[in-house]
């Protein structure tokens, strides 16, 4: 394992932990100077009403997994190509699990189609398997065709073993490596890979980031079913669009181009 990224003498960002807290977002957006170039990182032990994509609740439990917000002021970076901020951010947190994976991996934890890495559902989900680990919200502000400053929350299931909600298909680090991890070192990990991340970002290097998060696309040139507004069908995912659009191609031959929600992947 990598050497850990410090979380107490970096230049590059702040951090804030605080013990209960409605969203980070919430709190993030009215946290410190907005004009601060540095990234705020804030952390929660524990969201009362942690969101995911839509509104949607994210479960937690208390002091077992990891709930944080990252406010980010990308350098240039055009509005039509916000999406780059949630290609860094998926990668970021799918590079820092993939640290954690046990070598080899014990068969019984390891799903037939997961190999040995974590991928990122369109749009920024984190999947081991079809098991879901990660999840990331991202709101950004613009100012006329740029980017000024984005606010990534993010809650990553790393000790907690038994989910109580209705969601379909949580997993956590634990119930994939059989052990506890300490959550420090994989936000460590995380702010280690956002940074590189947000270099890419900062230094134009946007084409390169995209290919990075194809490479790690979930279901990628496989058939699957999906639904959308007409109803049920069998569709090859070809890729992501740089602006964030999702390319299918159906049975019929057809490619077929959908903004967020507009498109369900059946699991």
């Amino acid at each position: 394992m990598e050497k850990h990224f410090c979380l107490d003498d970096s230049p590059t960002f702040r951090m804030t932990e605080l013990n209960e807290v409605d969203s980070t977002n919430n709190f993030l957006r009215h946290f410190g100077a907005p004009h601060d170039r540095r990234m705020t990182l804030v952390t929660a032990e524990y969201q009362t009403a942690g969101r995911g994509t839509s509104h949607n609740s994210w479960e937690s439990e208390r002091g077992k997994n990891l709930t944080f917000s990252l406010r980010v002021m990308p350098e240039s970076l055009p509005a039509r190509r916000m999406f780059a901020v949630s290609e860094a951010a998926s990668l970021a947190v799918a590079d820092a699990l993939e640290a954690f994976l046990p070598t080899p991996q014990p068969a019984a934890a390891a799903p037939a189609d997961a190999g040995s890495r974590f991928r990122i559902k369109w749009p920024n989900d984190i999947y081991y398997g079809n098991g879901k680990i990660a999840g990331i919200l991202i709101e950004n502000d613009l100012q006329g065709a740029q980017v000024i400053r984005s606010t990534i929350g993010i809650g990553i299931n790393v000790n907690q073993r038994k989910f109580l909600s209705d969601a379909p298909n949580p997993c956590s680090l634990a119930n994939i490596t059989g052990t506890d991890t300490e959550r420090r070192f994989v936000l460590e990990h995380f702010m280690l890979h956002i940074t590189r991340r947000m270099q890419q970002i900062s230094e134009g290097r946007l084409d390169e980031l995209h290919q990075d998060y194809l490479a790690r696309l979930y279901r990628k040139d496989q058939e699957h079913h999906y639904s959308d507004a007409q109803g049920t069908f069998r569709a090859v995912l070809t890729g992501v669009e740089p602006g964030g659009h999702l390319i299918l191609r159906d049975e019929e031959g057809n490619l077929r181009r959908y903004a967020f929600k507009e498109v369900k992947h059946i699991l």
